[in-house]
C-alpha cells in the first residue's frame, strides 16, 4: 500500500517547517537512508533521509513552501513491488460516499483521520463550494495579488496550486474607487485584502519592500516576545578593568601559536562565566513550574548573528575544558552557525547565556533572557576610560558588562555575588589557569 512521507520533528521543540528542497522526484526509487528533502527550521537547514523503500508516487508539498506542520503528508511512496497510483484529481471528495456502509478493519482505522485532514490547509472553496487545492505560499500570493484561486489551472501534483501558478496568473480587476482613500486607518482597524498592516499607520503602499518573515525570524520574534513579557527580569551592571587580562591573552597566543591556536576575549569571557557559575551555584539554575532545576554542569550559551537572526550553539561542560579547547569549538560552532550547519543537540540546551557587542562597539547594553535559563550576560567593548586610584586619576582599559536575571531564580544578591566571581577572574586571570 501507498507510504505517506510525513514532515519531520528534527527537534524536540519544532512544530512547522520549511522545505527548502527536493533532491527526488515522482518516479525516483528511493531506499531507506537515502537524502529526499532538505527542511529549514528556526534554527538550520539540515537534510531528510528516507525511512521506507519505495518508488515516489507524488511530491504532495512543493519546495519552497513555508510553515509545513509537523507530521504533515509532504511525500507519497508506492510500496516495494506496486505501481504507483493515478494522482487524485482535485475536486474529489475527501471522503468516501455515505453509501459505503462497510467499516474497514480496525488497522485500517487509524489513518483515516490524518489522510482527511492533510489537504485542509492547502483547500479552499470557490464561489460554487468546489474545493481548490493550493500551497500555502499560493494563497498568501494570491490574497496580496487579489487573483481568484479557482479560476487558476494549478501546475502541481494532483492539479494543486503552486506560487509560480499564481504569479502567472492576472488579478482580478479592482472596481474603481468612488471616492479618494482616508490617508490612515486607526491603529487595530480591519486591514482590506491585500493590505499590509504597516499601511494602517499612515505608510503609503509602494514606499516600502516587504520581505515575508522566516522560519527563524518568526522563532526569534515569538521566543523574545514571550521572555521579555513572562519572565520578571533585571538588570545589574559592572564595569571590569581587562588590562591584566589582555596583557595575559598576549601571552598565552604567543604559547598556543605553535598549535595553530588563537585566543579572543570572548574566549577568555565564556571561560570566566563558567568557572563563576562553579563558584555561584545558585546562578547556574532554570525556573520550572515544578521547581528550580539547579545545574551540574556550566554549559554556555554563545550568541552569535547569522543572516536573519541568531543562533546560540553550546559550549558544554565549559567549566572543565581549557582555554584552547573553547577557542577551538567557539571558533567551529560560529563558523557552522553561519552556515546553518548546527544539529540541534548543538544548539538546544544550556544553563547560561553569553553575548557579546563589544566587536561593534557597543560601550554597554542589556539581553533578553534566553528561557528557561536563568540568566544571560551582556558584554560590551573595552576601551580607554579614566578611572580612579586613590586620590590620582589614571587610565585603563574597561570594559562594561550586564547580568540581565530571572528574578523566579537569580535573586540580586545572587546576581551580585556572581558577578563578584566573574570581575576577579576577569582583572586576575591567572586565577583561570590555576
Amino acid at each position: 500500500m501507498p507510504i505517506d512521507v510525513l514532515m519531520p520533528a528534527l527537534s524536540p521543540t519544532m512544530q512547522e517547517g520549511a522545505l527548502a528542497k527536493w533532491h527526488v522526484k515522482v518516479g525516483d526509487e528511493v531506499k531507506s537512508g537515502d537524502v529526499i528533502a532538505e527542511i529549514e527550521t528556526d534554527k538550520a537547514t539540515m537534510e531528510v533521509e528516507a525511512v521506507d523503500e519505495g518508488k515516489v508516487e507524488a511530491i504532495l508539498v512543493p519546495a519552497g513552501t513555508q510553515g509545513v506542520k509537523v507530521n504533515t503528508p509532504i511525500a507519497r511512496l508506492a510500496g516495494e513491488g506496486e505501481a504507483a497510483a493515478p494522482a487524485p484529481k482535485a475536486e474529489a471528495p475527501a471522503a468516501p460516499p455515505p453509501a459505503a456502509k462497510p467499516a474497514p478493519p480496525p488497522a485500517a482505522a487509524a489513518p483515516v483521520p490524518a489522510a482527511k485532514a492533510a489537504p485542509e490547509p492547502a483547500a479552499e472553496k470557490s464561489a460554487a463550494g468546489e474545493r481548490v487545492f493550493a500551497s500555502p505560499l499560493a494563497r498568501r500570493i494570491a490574497e496580496e495579488k487579489g487573483v481568484e484561486l479557482s479560476k487558476v489551472q494549478g501546475s502541481g501534483p494532483h492539479g494543486r496550486v503552486v506560487s509560480a501558478d499564481v504569479e502567472s496568473a492576472k488579478p482580478a480587476a479592482a472596481p474603481a474607487p468612488a471616492a479618494p482613500a482616508p490617508a490612515a486607518k486607526p491603529a487595530g482597524a480591519p486591514l482590506a485584502k491585500g493590505t499590509s498592516s504597516i499601511e494602517q499607520f499612515g505608510i503609503p503602499p509602494g514606499s516600502y519592500d516587504l520581505k515575508p518573515l522566516d522560519m527563524m525570524r518568526k522563532t526569534v520574534a515569538r521566543r523574545l516576545s514571550e521572555s521579555f513579557r513572562d519572565i520578571p527580569h533585571f538588570p545589574l551592571t559592572l564595569d571590569l578593568e581587562i588590562d591584566a587580562l589582555l596583557a595575559a591573552r598576549t601571552k598565552i597566543n604567543a604559547a598556543l601559536e605553535k598549535q595553530g591556536v588563537k585566543i579572543s576575549v570572548n574566549d577568555l569571557v565564556l571561560k570566566a562565566s563558567a568557572l563563576a557559575l562553579k563558584q555561584v551555584p545558585d546562578a547556574n539554575a532554570s525556573f520550572s513550574p515544578e521547581g528550580i532545576a539547579y545545574h551540574h554542569h556550566a554549559d554556555i550559551s554563545m550568541a552569535v548573528a547569522i543572516d536573519g537572526g541568531l543562533i546560540t550553539p553550546i559550549i558544554f561542560r565549559a567549566e572543565e575544558k581549557s582555554l584552547a579547547q573553547i577557542a577551538v569549538e567557539a571558533k567551529d560552532l560560529a563558523e557552522r552557525a553561519r552556515g546553518k550547519k548546527l544539529k540541534p543537540e548543538e544548539f538546544m540546551g544550556g544553563t547560561f547565556s553569553v553575548s557579546n557587542l563589544g566587536m561593534y562597539g557597543i560601550r554597554a547594553f542589556g539581553s533578553i533572557i534566553n528561557p528557561p535559563q536563568g540568566a544571560i550576560l551582556s558584554v560590551g567593548a573595552g576601551e580607554k576610560r579614566p578611572v580612579a586610584r586613590g586620590d590620582q586619576l589614571a587610565v585603563a582599559t574597561v570594559m562594561t558588562v550586564t547580568l540581565t536575571c530571572d528574578h523566579r531564580v537569580v535573586d540580586g544578591a545572587v546576581g551580585a555575588r556572581w558577578l563578584e566571581a566573574f570581575k576577579r577572574l576577569i582583572e586576575d586571570p591567572i586565577t583561570m589557569l590555576a
